[in-house]
């Protein structure tokens, strides 16, 4: 007898499953693009436990008869192909029939469905390889999906799913995904009872965009527009000031399908290019119409990836459509939206309040009285660097400078030059130290006793200042609240879209223009840990949110002030770099200074 044997249907569909229900949000986002074929104009989503206990989307579509509703469970059933001529033709969602089979296979499924004109609806309870139970009840016009305790008879991979902030973020981005190209239709999502969007149908895409992204990612963006015989491209792309740190609100849709391509964000980024620092990426909402004969979209078991057939062409009118865009907007007022006679209603859950700060400029303070090549008095003299480091080396010991000042007319031979860098006297020449890798040295020491031992100081800012994040971001703070409290933050949920922030560690900024940046900043930080050895992460997350604090710690004032900091940095176990290897402190011969003469 052979070896070979043909897998059961239970079977079948469980290793079908694998590839198309990989996490509650893939349920999401299945049930939601049915929906969305199925005619609906009102779609909501209701999550209990992340998924975990209840995925439930409810729409007002076409439904179903009584036999569809049974027959759709089963394996390759669907209304979308009668024969191989079919596939290129797909203008809608799913069509491969596997999803609601696969949901079935891993979780406890009921459907309600009633078409217009039936006076009852059917209901239809499936669960694993379970007969399949149907009875005749009251429901309204469409669609109504309970999936209920996924991965129940699969627990090992029930055991992999994330915490509830993960997988609901995960959520999120398959609803926001779905929601954005269709401004036509209502969608809701609550989770745990609580109203996290309510989107009424919107007036147009950068409306719809508002409400779900928020009116701080798409307030600052210009129109993009290309018609030609091979592709249509339209959408939004942000302005270049706007632009962050780390990625999000990058979107590609065709034919309403969300989609990845890291070739065509290539292109984009290249049309950015001379316009953005190294790093940042904009945000964007692309939207592209081809000949659905052009496009492969089932090259991927989830179709978030697909395959053009003239992606070069593609690539360079969306090159060439953003870079025209960007030159035709000139970078000058904030284009906002036409909003005449427009009637704003509430489209988010609570609190969706922007805030902008103002611009914080660095005064500088010097003393016109300074001579460096003055003798001091031998009272106030410094001490005198180690060789090695006046040799620019690193000697493998902290340098003994112990308190370099003794006296406030010592602090008044300061000079803090451009808000940068602190210049003072040696015996050997000038003494110039880097005010902001001074101060990142300072607080990664902080910041590695803080996660090591628990030791924090912070500073509570005198008015709370409130950030709106997105639903998306606001849950990779509550996904790392304890690690940002023994770090010293003070930052407290303020809706389900934002932050308020009431207190930051001791050497970070709280004012309100800065505390913006330093929570974007924060977010990319959050988004990129890893695992490893806990010593070494403890190192790399004092050395991120050292970075993070001396971008926008405060520049001394007054030379007092320029002294205190000094102190500090010199009480640190190696005053010499950063935590990363940048030098903070440099010493200028005289023989150096008078080569430059």
């Amino acid at each position: 007898m052979g070896r070979l044997k043909v897998l059961s249907a239970r079977i079948s569909n469980m290793i079908a499953a694998g590839e198309v229900v990989q996490r509650p949000a893939s349920v999401v986002k299945e049930l939601m693009e049915n929906a969305v074929d199925a005619g609906a104009t009102q779609v909501d989503v209701v999550i209990t436990d992340a998924g975990r206990t209840l995925v439930q989307v409810i729409d007002n579509g076409s439904g179903m008869s009584p036999s569809d509703a049974v027959l759709c469970f089963e394996r390759h059933a669907t209304s979308k192909i009668a024969s191989a001529a079919d596939l290129e033709n797909i203008l809608t969602y799913g069509f491969r029939g596997e999803a609601l089979a696969s949901i079935a296979a891993v979780a406890q499924v009921t459907l309600r469905t009633r078409r217009p004109g039936d006076e009852t609806a059917t209901q239809v309870t499936i669960s694993g390889d379970e007969a399949v139970k149907t009875s005749s009840v009251s429901a309204p016009v469409g669609s109504n999906f309970a999936v209920r305790n996924i991965f129940y008879n699969t627990p090992a991979r029930r055991k992999f799913l994330k915490s509830d902030n993960v997988e609901f973020k995960h959520i999120v981005e398959e609803f926001t995904r779905v929601a954005i190209p269709r401004p036509e239709i209502g969608f809701t999502l609550s989770h745990n009872g609580r109203e996290v969007f309510v989107l009424r149908k919107a007036q147009s895409l950068k409306f719809r965009i508002q409400d779900v992204i928020g009116r701080n990612a798409v307030g600052e963006v210009v129109d993009v527009t290309a018609d030609t015989s091979i592709v249509k491209i339209s959408g939004f792309a942000g302005r270049p000031e706007s632009a962050r740190k780390a990625l999000g609100n990058q979107f590609f849709f065709v034919g309403g399908r969300y989609f990845r391509s890291p070739y065509l964000h290539k292109a984009v980024m290249k049309a950015y290019e001379e316009f953005l620092s190294d790093g940042l990426t904009p945000s964007y909402f692309i939207f592209l119409q081809v000949d659905p004969h052009s496009v492969d979209v089932n090259i991927h078991p989830t179709k978030t990836e697909i395959k053009f057939e003239d992606d070069n062409v593609i690539f360079q009118v969306l090159y060439a459509a953003v870079r025209e865009a960007l030159g035709r907007g000139s970078f000058g007022a904030s284009l906002d939206f036409d909003t005449d006679g427009a009637v704003e209603f509430p489209s988010r859950g609570r609190a969706f309040d922007e805030y902008k700060g103002s611009a914080f400029t660095p005064s500088v303070e010097f003393d016109p009285g300074f001579d460096p090549f003055k003798p001091e008095p031998a009272e106030t003299q410094l001490p005198q660097p180690s060789t090695s480091y006046e040799r620019g080396g690193l000697s493998g010991r902290k340098p003994d400078f112990g308190r370099l000042f003794d006296s406030a007319q010592a602090a008044s031979d300061l000079m803090i030059v451009q808000g940068r860098f602190i210049v003072t006297r040696s015996e050997s020449g000038l003494m110039i130290i880097h005010i902001r890798r001074a101060w990142e040295r300072i607080l990664y020491e902080r910041a590695l006793r803080a996660v090591s031992e628990g030791e924090h100081v912070t500073q509570t800012a005198l008015f709370p200042v409130q950030v709106a994040v997105g639903v998306e971001q606001r849950l990779l703070f509550d996904e790392n609240a304890a690690l940002l409290s023994s770090l010293g933050f003070d930052i407290r949920p303020a809706g389900e879209d934002a932050v308020a922030v009431e207190g930051v560690p001791e050497g970070y900024s709280c004012e309100p223009g800065k505390v913006e940046q330093m929570i974007g900043d924060l977010l990319l930080i959050l988004s990129d840990f890893g695992t490893g050895l806990e010593a070494v992460m403890q190192q790399k997350t004092a050395s991120k949110f050292a970075m993070l604090g001396s971008v926008n710690a405060q520049v001394p004032d007054s030379p007092q002030a320029a002294r205190q900091l000094l102190d500090t940095l010199f009480a640190c176990e190696n005053s010499e770099f950063t935590s990363n290897g940048r030098r903070i402190v440099s010493v200028m011969g005289a023989d150096e200074i008078e080569k430059r003469f």
